[in-house]
């Protein structure tokens, strides 16, 4: 299996034109902007799966996130790359997934160009490839207290809280 940090990605213009390809250790490197999947796991209570990542993760290790998912290989398509994540870290297959829009995000650790989804499960979990240490269920309630008090992801944050609050929102008379 190849080393994560060789791993080939896409790097992208701000309109998600492929420009190039690098490694996954230079686009980390040198901040380049890239493509990314964020899946919001819902079950149909309404709760939202949030995970804890591992301590070996190239960027944010240990922190809390609100979406599984992670960077697209180069030549790979989001709908691929959603579908793998959920597969490799959670061990979740077979669900549609709800496409949520197309994002960027820029800070001094990441540039990306996200595509973010929604899926709905109830079965059980399995953490595949050791990026995932721990899983929680939370309510939108469970969620406020939990980003008040943990290290969240900011990407996923900025571009799926909206998408979550408005969920919340319809089925919230």
């Amino acid at each position: 299996m190849q080393n994560a940090s060789e791993e080939l990605v896409d790097i992208v213009d701000h309109n998600d034109n492929v420009l190039y390809q690098c490694t996954r250790k230079e686009m980390r490197a040198q901040v380049l902007r890239h493509r990314a999947v964020f899946i919001a796991v819902v079950n149909s209570a309404g709760e939202l799966l949030i995970h804890q990542r591992s301590a070996m993760k190239d960027l944010w290790p240990s922190w809390w996130d609100l979406a599984v998912g992670g960077v697209v290989s180069a030549g790979e398509s989001y709908d691929a790359a959603a579908l793998r994540e959920l597969d490799e870290e959670v061990g979740i297959t077979g669900v549609p997934l709800m496409p949520l829009g197309m994002g960027t995000y820029t800070d001094n650790m990441v540039s990306l160009v996200g595509k973010c989804f929604i899926a709905t499960y109830d079965g059980s979990l399995v953490l595949r490839d050791g990026e995932v240490v721990a899983t929680e269920w939370v309510s939108q309630s469970d969620l406020q207290q939990r980003l008040a008090g943990r290290d969240f992801l900011p990407d996923s944050k900025e571009l799926l809280m909206p998408a979550l609050q408005k969920m919340w929102n319809e089925v919230t008379p």
